[in-house]
């Protein structure tokens, strides 16, 4: 049976903040959201200041920093970068790999047999991307993704270890499953290991052991590929090219509340661009936008959660049909007297773009006009592209920025103006 290797960059984001910056090697390290708003990446150090993830940066700002910790705002173009490199090297190292996240891939161990082998691979592969980016790996190899997951788990909790782990032999994966709870285990979570603690399931050991027939009657067929996956059975294969997105999200936290809807309708709009923009990166249309808006749940004020969507006679991906729907959704769902902390558009019930059928109906729906000039979307693509950025009216571009970010560090790989200066 083929090994597979689970490649996992180490607190990938804070990682990626110590490339350039060798002084910050062992600093506690935390990176916040778009809007400064709350702790989205940690540092080991900064985990074990039992600094939490997704704690409001306001309620830790002034101990952490007291005690010498260090924070950044999110740079995602400098972290999207260096996985790419990332990416890069693994994809040049075997036929076969996924790209399951931005700091994690699968690859396909072929012919590679001998736990060996497969051992001294995974070191020269960690000390390649080491060496060749600056990022941090550990590696986990077994004969399926789920143990694979269960081996790079083990291989970080090993202090002073070599960051790569080849779980293979059969009482090895029996020790590695007793001694981790069944809520640790990829795809099963705390919630469902509720369920599962109701019928003396609490351990790895405990669901591979299980009744295959039974847990697919109780509970899914994906928590039985779950089980026979612990049990050495390749369920779940290696795939090369990502899955088609099913909906594209773009929402964000505001710094400052919103009060007035001549305020919120720009911001709701730049998120509106930059959501057509990724369907069509993807290659699709869409049937339906939805905007959704929040205000905060840390207020004591009234509490409000809004959301509506508008369905289109035929799937688009022209902006401007997707501005219209979400400016009349935004009407819909917007009420006065609420302070706003968030908000976002979603687009959803997607075609593939060579593959759309229209509506026999499209004469009569006149609700929203559904434009669609392909060439004219991609005229605009390519000068965005270029940084030669063309807005839409109703962005109103002195307004587009919802978010703040007061600590981003130099996108040292992607912008001519922030390189690193050698001494």
């Amino acid at each position: 049976m083929t090994l597979l290797a689970l490649i996992d960059c180490d607190n990938f984001y804070a990682s990626c903040e110590r490339v350039f910056r060798p002084d910050l090697r062992t600093k506690p390290i935390v990176v916040l959201s778009n809007n400064d708003g709350c702790v989205i990446a940690r540092s080991k150090e900064a985990k074990a200041m039992g600094i939490k993830m997704g704690v409001p940066w306001f309620q830790i700002e002034r101990t952490y920093l007291a005690q010498g910790g260090k924070v950044f705002s999110s740079n995602f173009a400098l972290y999207g970068d260096l996985s790419a490199r990332v990416m890069h090297i693994l994809e040049g190292m075997v036929n076969n790999i996924e790209v399951y996240s931005i700091d994690e891939a699968f690859l396909d161990l072929q012919h590679m047999q001998a736990d060996s082998h497969a051992y001294d691979f995974g070191i020269h592969c960690r000390n390649i991307v080491r060496q060749w980016v600056g990022i941090p790996v550990r590696i986990g190899i077994a004969s399926t993704k789920t143990l694979a997951k269960i081996a790079s788990h083990i291989a970080k909790q090993k202090i002073g270890g070599t960051g790569v782990l080849c779980l293979r032999q059969q009482h090895h994966i029996d020790h590695a499953l007793k001694n981790l709870p069944v809520h640790e285990i990829w795809g099963v979570g705390r919630n469902l290991s509720k369920r599962l603690n109701d019928l003396n399931i609490y351990s790895g050991y405990d669901l591979m052991q299980s009744d295959t027939r039974f847990i697919r009657d109780k509970f899914s067929i994906v928590l039985e590929r779950t089980v026979r996956e612990l049990r050495g059975e390749q369920c779940l294969k290696i795939q090369s090219s990502a899955e088609p997105k099913k909906q594209i999200i773009v929402s964000r936290s505001f710094r400052k509340r919103i009060n007035d809807l001549e305020q919120l309708r720009p911001l709701v709009s730049n998120f509106a661009v930059r959501a057509s923009e990724k369907l069509r990166h993807e290659g699709q249309k869409c049937l339906q936008v939805s905007v959704l808006i929040f205000t905060s749940p840390f207020s004591n004020h009234a509490q409000y959660r809004g959301f509506h969507s508008i369905q289109f006679s035929s799937p688009v991906s022209d902006t401007r049909s997707i501005l219209a729907g979400v400016k009349k959704a935004l009407n819909s769902c917007f009420r006065p007297g609420y302070s706003y902390a968030k908000a976002g558009v979603v687009l959803s019930q997607f075609s593939q773009h060579s593959m759309i059928q229209g509506s026999l109906f499209d004469e009569m729906d006149q609700s929203i006009e559904a434009k669609q000039d392909d060439g004219l979307m991609r005229c605009i693509d390519a000068m965005n592209a270029k940084q030669a950025q063309v807005y839409y009216a109703s962005q109103f571009p002195g307004q587009l920025s919802s978010t703040s970010k007061m600590m981003t560090s130099p996108k040292y790989t992607t912008n001519w103006l922030d390189l690193p200066i050698a001494n």
